[in-house]
């Protein structure tokens, strides 16, 4: 490893050396939010948005797209309980359970899951990806269920770019990818793929083995212009992914050697999904259009021995339609939603269904935008075992309202309210114990809980001028039933009151055209007002493993037209334990801290680049309880690669 820091520091240093021209200055604009029902830009939005283009993208060089939104953006990613292909994403204070009240979409198609399997982003390559939206504490008129921290929507290209990339890392990372497109008046076609194989940094066995994986995933799409007023469109994506992952260890174990094997048993997971999508635009004039849009995905996870063993299938199959209107001052989205999703395994079927209308509008009057918006949604349950037949529905709404004041043609202002809401995934009904002596999990049906409902006020100011982009929010949650799991009792249940506040601050700034400084902070306060459970009274408590201070700053530095160099620090505050509803344990989660490096050469045709991260070896993990901990990005790691554009 400490050859490959080396040769990652030569790289920077010769890269660096070359002063070839001087940069063109780069000037700030406010950027379009284009995924959402009401195309907008980012400067006379009623909510509070993150935009990331595909530039941002590519000079990140993130192996992944956890990697990016956990470096680059107000959201953090932590592989869950070990596993780095399925990471708990959070944002606005939700905690151990934040990934579930975020909806993320590529391409409008949901990734989020029926059980507590976080979203695959794995499946996405970072080389096809056009931009990523991330509207905070919005998006439940389209979004819908779990929308209640607010909605990433991931956006693929489809351009005529056409190119290959290839890097190699410290403990055997080895990545190649590729997208190739064509766009022309009538057809837009598109493919990707990238396979990456890691040998593994930890332990896990007596033998020497290492937490190795492997991945690989491709996609297409095509749209067509059949004529004038039809537009037809079909895609297709898959993901394969292997990978061995070890247990929690203790806190002296991760204190002597967060690289050893610990305690807590190694899992091995296949992790496979395949989609299809399709989709038809029709233009009634040149204010009216139909959309409709299809997709079904399945997918098969399954558990190989050393863990305990486990399979199951899933099938997503999901239709959207609306009708749009547009014109200068008005834009009016009408729309149904149905989603419906099965989970079957050896001993039951469960089933989660969602069926939903909503209606969207935004109406533009001066200087004022207002946006209003509404949905209704059912969800129904059913559970099928040789033991039951159980089924259960809920009839959910949310709302969105809006207001957008542009000060000047630099300036803004806006207010929003959001009532929002978390159906609980299928998991939830069940509870797991692992009784002696074989300590094998035995599974039982602990009853249907209730879906979370979340009140979010916002209040935001932007500013966007050449030099400097810079955007403050203040946002209140007011919650209802906040679902978790109960850590003695091992049952899944509900919290009756809790709320969050915060600030969220971002500012980039151009300090010269070589220099830029970028700052992204965010401040949450999660607290459980009310609630008692298991014999404990947890009510006045912090939320555990919700950090108060959330902190990535980049400093940008372009010596010259051709050599991009970037310094990003994140860091993350201490926190209580995941499972600490008390607050008494005595291991809390220790702050997160990471500084990373990197630098690319660009011509026209081709790029050469390289990256450190974790440049001064921080030791970071993810505590459940005391002494049990899970090392993440616990170690510096390095790479160098290639891209050829052509």
């Amino acid at each position: 490893m400490k050859k490959d820091i080396k040769l990652s520091l030569i790289l920077v240093a010769l890269i660096s050396s070359l002063q070839a021209e001087t940069s063109d200055a780069i000037v700030l604009s406010p950027l379009s939010v284009t995924s959402t029902a009401i195309k907008t830009d980012e400067l006379k939005s009623t909510d509070a948005v993150e935009i990331y283009t595909q530039k941002d993208i590519e000079e990140a060089h993130s192996q992944n797209i956890y990697e990016f939104l956990n470096s680059q953006t107000s959201v953090t990613a932590t592989p869950s309980y070990g596993n780095p292909f399925t990471q708990k994403l959070d944002m606005r204070g939700f905690g151990n359970s934040g990934y579930q009240n975020i909806v993320v979409t590529i391409n409008g198609r949901k990734l989020n899951n029926i059980d507590s399997v976080p979203q695959l982003l794995s499946s996405i390559s970072p080389s096809s990806v056009s931009r990523i939206e991330i509207i905070k504490s919005s998006g439940i008129v389209l979004g819908g269920d779990g929308a209640n921290a607010g909605v990433i929507n991931i956006i693929t290209k489809q351009n005529n770019d056409k190119e290959v990339s290839f890097y190699l890392g410290s403990y055997g990372v080895a990545d190649a990818s590729f997208y190739v497109g064509h766009k022309d008046e009538k057809l837009s076609v598109s493919a990707s793929g990238e396979a990456q194989k890691n040998n593994g940094i930890r332990e896990i066995d007596s033998d020497g083995n290492r937490d190795k994986n492997k991945f690989s995933t491709g996609s297409i799409s095509l749209a067509y212009q059949v004529f004038d007023e039809l537009e037809l469109s079909f895609g297709a994506s898959f993901v394969r992914t292997d990978v061995f992952y070890a247990g929690a260890m203790t806190k002296d174990e991760y204190e002597n050697n967060p690289m050893q094997k610990g305690y807590g048993g190694i899992s091995h997971q296949k992790y496979d999904s395949n989609a299809l999508d399709a989709g038809i635009k029709y233009f009634i004039n040149d204010k009216i259009s139909l959309n409709l849009s299809a997709s079904q995905e399945k997918k098969e996870s399954i558990y190989l021995p050393p863990s305990w063993p486990y399979e199951a299938d899933y099938e997503y199959k999901s239709l959207l339609a609306s009708i749009d209107y547009v014109n200068d001052a008005l834009s009016l989205k009408v729309g149904v939603d149905g989603f419906n999703g099965d989970r079957k395994s050896s001993d039951d079927t469960t089933s989660k269904n969602n069926k939903s209308a909503y209606i969207m509008a935004n109406y533009r009057l001066g200087n004022s935008s207002f946006k209003a918006g509404y949905r209704l949604e059912n969800v129904e349950y059913v559970y099928d075992s040789h033991l039951a037949h159980l089924k259960q529905d809920d009839n959910l709404y949310g709302v969105e309202l809006g207001y957008n004041y542009l000060i000047d043609e630099q300036s803004s202002i806006f207010a929003n309210y959001t009532h929002s809401f978390l159906a609980p995934d299928i998991d939830r009904f069940f509870a797991t114990t692992y009784p002696p002596p074989s300590f094998t999990p035995t599974v039982s049906f602990n009853g249907f809980i209730k879906p979370s409902k979340v009140d979010t006020y916002s209040l935001g100011y932007n500013n966007i001028i050449k030099s400097n982009k810079f955007k403050i929010s203040l946002y209140y949650a007011d919650v209802k039933n906040e679902i978790y799991m109960q850590p003695i009792t091992f049952k899944n249940t509900n919290i009756d009151k809790s709320y969050k506040y915060g600030v969220d601050l971002y500012d980039k700034y151009m300090l010269s055209p070589e220099f830029s400084i970028a700052l992204n902070y965010n401040y949450v306060k999660a607290i459980i007002d009310k609630e008692k459970e298991g014999g404990s009274d947890y009510s006045g408590n912090k939320l555990p493993g919700v950090s108060n201070h959330n902190v990535k700053a980049t400093l940008g530095y372009t010596p010259n037209k051709a050599t991009t160099i970037f310094l990003t620090q994140s860091y993350r505050s201490k926190a209580y334990a995941a499972d600490d509803f008390n607050n008494n344990f005595s291991q809390k989660q220790d702050a997160f801290m990471s500084t990373d490096i990197s630098i690319t050469y660009a011509k026209e045709s081709w790029e050469v680049f390289a990256k450190i991260n974790n440049l001064f070896n921080q030791k970071n993990g993810l505590w459940i309880y005391d002494n049990a901990i899970y090392p993440v990005d616990f170690t510096t790691t390095a790479l160098a690669g290639f891209k050829l554009k052509y």
